[in-house]
């Protein structure tokens, strides 16, 4: 046998593990990879701008389940990528990042783009990893790419120097590693007749499902968990849409600033089952809900069970196994009859508080005010996108909220937003990662004047690789969140920092070659998106809403540790 370079040990550890397309931008440093990958079965989908790339990965992988993975170069390449790691190590994305660096032998000599890249990015990842042997790159690949997958899923990060890419190794030496991702579904069989137990003894019951509930796949069994026994269901992050918002006993969004009975249901349940979701700011840490319930906290990582508050019964269990165990034992128990009639009046009640808070903003949802309330707006776009499998990314402060506070979710990974982290930007690479990875459903992306700053050339990364997605952009002037925050906490805004003005997004994007256009009447909105959609082009609707509106989001801002 003959010698092979470390680059291509690489690429063909990435062409076995059946990698389809790799998000990056070039650079010196990834280049003995990049070389070996050309004509290869993986597409390279080079973005503007590296956080766009990390980000598109994201998308990939929430949307997936499985690691989507983005390569950057050595140095800037590298902490250009850092908020979108970041923002993927909050919301548990699984994502392999892949990054050059200086070579070993180069370390410590002011060599081009040289620094410590792992001693920065491994707090910010699940793990991290070095592999400064060319023999065993394969390997690397192998366990970064399993890491980032199993158990709770999170990005992981791989550093290959460039001397170790372009080492030679004795071809025999050079062994390939293909692990199969694990996907058992562990559960805890005697915890399940434990919460069957405490469903029995609730009257006033509820489920909160989360993240976890959308990578363990559970959708059916949630699904036949609420039918069978009646109980109620929000959801949260990547669970929003695991069971339809329009099932009979799905109460939409679990967070608080969403127009319904969530707030209520929190405040007087009895029991809440928290399925795959962490005890975060979106429930107020769990001091929202009453002192008296019972909480059950469902967690694949132990160490998450408990935070914030002390739980009854802590269970480290897959979501979707402990639900199949649970559906068995009410199905075996005959049980489902009687817990469906035991929780009737609490649902009914619960329906009555949702029906009651949703009237309460109708009037706003159809304001004809103009500029256009940003709440009609994202109620033109629900109604727009009305088919099961339309896919919206949310992305802003204030648009994001605006939009999470109405959007119907009728199907899991089809809604998008950075999460808890808050990361903007990441609206333009979720949504062309989206429409890649599904170029037959319709795709929009609503975004604020601010957000849409931030990766603005990726509509030329669209138009240039023709994916035709739709953004609409909630033009306030400026950075409406921060800019109302300071009106509540000062009295007034700091116009340096938080007013951008007029800017006719829809005619840079024209210029680029995509479609654009500007609404200014709330009756407008629906026939400009019909516009954008038929134009087959990537478009750019221009909405100008109203900047004095301030949004539950900007009130809660106003109120953090860092104005006190």
């Amino acid at each position: 046998m003959g010698t092979i370079l470390g680059g291509q040990i690489a690429a063909q550890a990435l062409i076995n593990r059946g990698i389809e397309v790799i998000f990056t931008l070039s650079g010196g440093h990834i280049t003995p990879i990049y070389q070996f990958l050309e004509d290869s079965p993986i597409q390279l989908f080079d973005t503007r701008h590296e956080q766009a790339a990390v980000f598109m990965a994201e998308a990939y992988g929430r949307m997936t389940r499985k690691p989507g993975v983005a390569m950057v170069t050595a140095g800037p390449g590298f902490t250009n990528a850092l908020s979108a790691i970041a923002n993927a190590n909050q919301a548990n994305s699984p994502l392999l990042l892949i990054s050059g660096a200086v070579g070993v032998s180069c370390c410590e000599k002011w060599d081009l783009q040289d620094m410590q890249q792992a001693p920065v990015i491994t707090p910010m990842v699940k793990k991290a990893f070095v592999c400064h042997t060319p023999s065993r790159i394969g390997e690397f690949i192998d366990m970064a790419y399993r890491a980032a997958g199993c158990g709770r899923p999170g990005p992981v990060y791989l550093e290959l120097p460039v001397d170790v890419l372009n080492a030679q190794v004795e071809e025999s030496k050079a062994k390939q590693f293909n692990t199969t991702l694990c996907s058992s579904h562990p559960v805890d069989i005697p915890k399940a007749a434990q919460i069957v137990e405490m469903m029995k003894a609730a009257k006033k019951p509820m489920v909160i499902a989360g993240s976890g509930a959308w990578y363990s796949d559970s959708s059916a069994e949630l699904t036949a968990f609420a039918d069978t026994c009646g109980i109620p269901i929000f959801t949260s992050s990547m669970g929003r849409g695991v069971i339809s918002d329009t099932h009979p006993y799905c109460f939409e969004s679990a967070v608080a600033t969403r127009p319904g009975s969530v707030l209520f249901a929190q405040a007087d349940a009895d029991l809440v089952i928290f399925l795959g979701v962490r005890l975060s700011l979106y429930f107020m840490f769990g001091e929202i809900i009453d002192n008296n319930a019972k909480i059950i906290q469902i967690d694949v990582s132990p160490e998450e069970l408990g935070r914030n508050r002390a739980v009854d019964l802590p269970v480290c269990s897959d979501a979707r196994g402990l639900l199949t165990e649970c559906n068995r034992l009410i199905d075996e128990q005959g049980a489902g009859d009687g817990l469906k009639t035991q929780y009737a009046g609490w649902v009914e009640q619960l329906r009555s508080m949702d029906t009651a808070s949703k009237t309460m903003m109708q009037p706003t949802w159809e304001s004809q005010d103009t500029p256009i309330h940003p709440l009609r707006l994202m109620n033109e776009i629900d109604k727009f996108m009305d088919r099961d499998d339309d896919i919206i990314v949310g992305d802003g402060g204030d648009t994001q909220i605006w939009m999470s506070m109405t959007r119907t979710v009728r199907q899991g990974g089809h809604y998008l937003d950075s999460g808890l982290y808050g990361c903007l930007g990441v609206g333009l690479p979720y949504a062309q990662s989206a429409k890649f990875l599904n170029p037959d459903k319709r795709v929009l992306c609503v975004i604020g004047d601010g957000s849409v700053g931030f990766n603005f050339m990726e509509f030329e990364t669209s138009i240039r690789k023709g994916i035709p997605m739709v953004v609409v952009i909630s033009n306030d002037l400026g950075w409406g969140m921060i800019r109302h925050s300071q009106h509540l906490r000062l009295g007034h805004n700091i116009k340096d920092g938080t007013e951008i003005g007029y800017v006719p997004y829809h005619k840079l994007v024209e210029a680029l070659g995509g479609f654009g256009i500007q609404v200014e009447k709330p009756e407008d909105i629906s026939s400009a998106i019909e516009k954008a959609f038929a134009s087959g082009k990537t478009a750019c609707v221009n909405v100008m809403t109203d900047p004095t509106t301030i949004s539950p989001g900007s009130i809660a801002l106003a109120s953090i540790g860092a104005y006190k």
